[in-house]
């Protein structure tokens, strides 16, 4: 489970790990003056977006087709991945579809293309380039306009029903066939689409399928930003007949959630001039919203969500005699073995996400004293009521003080370790919010034993907020291991049931032996935003208390 970093490098002595999150980024897309290649009516274009991953080109989405248009607003939102430190190449392909045979079969389908980088698009937040056919030919007068906007951690997304009533009726043997634009009116007057809704066929009262849209591009986050909403009867043949229209705010919209319901008068400007008792058009009205917050491990860790780190040790006989020089547990003064350079790396990240510095340290496999009985679980400072020590260092000086007093034994048992740490995440959760989540890593020089049990364990912990770090150190076969590690399929437990979520992520020591300490560091913790972020997002727990917000600011902002 190799991932991208997304906690950061070693960070500079003294200063705060930096935190690299990846961010999302909303795509829409426009086209002008496309190339007419029917002939009895208008191109019905369709854009492809293909991302260039190793070389190849690969689509990564399309948006709809629209019918008989040479000037489509696609409303379509593409969505990637942005990350600084990448050159991420995209070309944006243009068709003219025909429905039944798909899109981009054949050569005289196609109405140009375009190459750029997500960066460019991120910096500039709207390009418009021109579209070219094969061999660098223009294609005519024809541009595509694409406009960003990121999708930034305190932002989340909107859920909107509305319906209409009594719409007027523009066709002449049967009723209108309604949708609904939503347009955000932005500071220079320009309207950005939003949201376009299906058409309803033949009914002047339609009820429109539930939407959902990012806060971000609704009103910029910002809620007293007009909004324009625009009725249609459509038309086939893309000459769309206007209804009428009205004007709102996200703050207004507001006053639909729960039982209640807000209503606008749809008009049409003309008929308000020329007929003398005009009313509307029809009333359009928002049944339900409901208010979906996303929030970012960034604005857990600020909010004072703490990492508590533990750490399991595997003292197995395989490990070999610790007074021997091949022993993985040698305690060579010039050289830190694997043991202890896996727990340094990724122990100095983690520290700087627990205020208190403190980590558990346990043991597993040994024969201990007193009475030199198998422990899978033991505090390797052998202090039973508290297993806590002072800082990565701590840790390290308790396991060179451990080695000595305990005879290394058998079996490979990880699922009491993991079972102990979940029943602290549980007491955890029972407080109902976010401040503590609890970071496993376990060192281990092979396959586990009781695979079954640990098995079960994983799918348990799986509803906690705990992750799983499992670096298997020294040269076994591992290959058993990666099971555990959710990416090739879902972990299931022995009765078939699955993990709720993928927590956890293995890695042999050896694929780092030649690297950096944070590179091993980087692709374990790599995951572990992303599962914080999961955990709290599946139990709706938010933040504590983002630090953004002042005690005033709430007057403001309903939240």
């Amino acid at each position: 489970a190799t991932r991208r970093a997304t906690m950061g490098e070693a960070p500079e002595p003294g200063t705060q790990a930096p935190l690299a999150a990846v961010s999302k980024v909303e795509l829409r897309v426009s086209c002008k003056h496309l190339l007419d290649r029917d002939t009895l009516n208008k191109s019905d274009p369709c854009v492809l977006l293909l991302m260039q991953t190793q070389g190849q080109w690969m689509e990564v989405d399309r948006t709809e087709v629209i019918k008989s248009n040479l000037n489509p607003v696609f409303a379509k939102i593409f969505t990637v991945d942005y990350y600084f430190e990448e050159v991420q190449k995209l070309r944006f392909e243009v068709y003219d579809s025909h429905g039944h045979a798909g899109v981009g079969t054949h050569d005289d389908d196609f109405l140009g293309g375009m190459e750029c980088t997500v960066g460019q698009i991120v910096a500039q937040k709207r390009v418009t380039k021109p579209l070219f056919l094969k061999y660098g030919k223009f294609a005519g007068k024809s541009t595509i306009t694409v406009i960003s906007e990121e999708i930034s951690g305190n932002n989340g997304y909107v859920e909107l029903a509305f319906r209409a009533k009594k719409l007027d009726d523009k066709d002449l043997f049967s009723k209108s066939d309604p949708f609904l634009e939503i347009y955000r009116v932005d500071d220079d007057r320009s309207e950005q689409l939003v949201y376009r809704t299906e058409v309803v066929k033949n009914n002047l009262s339609p009820i429109w399928e539930p939407f959902k849209v990012s806060l971000n591009s609704l009103c910029s986050c910002e809620e007293k930003r007009k909004l324009r909403c625009v009725v249609w009867d459509y038309d086939s043949r893309g000459k769309h007949d206007f209804i009428g229209e009205f004007y709102t705010t996200f703050e207004e919209m507001q006053k639909a959630m729960g039982e209640n319901k807000v209503q606008w008068d749809c008009m049409n400007p003309k008929y308000k001039i020329k007929k003398r008792n005009y009313k509307n058009s029809g009333v359009v009205v928002l049944l339900d919203l409901k208010i979906h917050r996303v929030y970012s491990f960034l604005d857990y860790i600020m909010g004072g969500c703490q990492i508590h780190f533990t750490v399991a040790i595997d003292f197995t006989a395989s490990n070999g005699d610790p007074r021997n020089s091949c022993s993985l547990h040698y305690i060579n003064p010039y050289q830190p073995n694997e043991y202890l350079k896996a727990l340094v790396a990724v122990g100095e990240i983690c520290q700087d996400y627990d205020s208190d510095k403190k980590f558990s340290a346990l043991g597993f496999g040994a024969r201990i004293p007193p009475k030199y009985e198998v422990s899978h679980d033991f505090a390797i400072n052998f202090n039973p009521d508290n297993d806590e020590c002072e800082g990565i260092q701590g840790v390290v000086e308790s396991y060179q003080n451990c080695l000595p007093k305990i005879q290394l034994y058998g079996p490979t048992n990880v699922a009491p370790i993991i079972s102990k740490v979940a029943r602290v995440a549980a007491d955890e959760e029972r407080t109902k919010e976010a401040s503590q989540y609890f970071i496993l890593l376990i060192l281990t020089d092979g396959v586990v034993t009781d695979m079954a049990d640990t098995r079960e364990a994983i799918v348990r912990a799986s509803y906690l907020p705990m992750s799983i770090i499992i670096v298997g150190v020294g040269n076994a076969d591992f290959t058993d291991m990666q099971i555990l590690d959710g990416d090739d399929g879902i972990l299931r437990s022995p009765k078939g049931e699955p993990v709720l979520r993928d927590i956890v992520q293995f890695v042999p020591f050896r694929e780092f032996k030649n690297a950096s300490p944070t590179a091993l560091a980087k692709c374990v913790l790599a995951e572990v935003p992303k599962q914080v972020v999961e955990y709290y997002s599946y139990k709706a727990f938010p933040p504590r208390c983002p630090q953004s917000e002042t005690p005033d600011s709430n007057l403001s902002s309903p939240q």
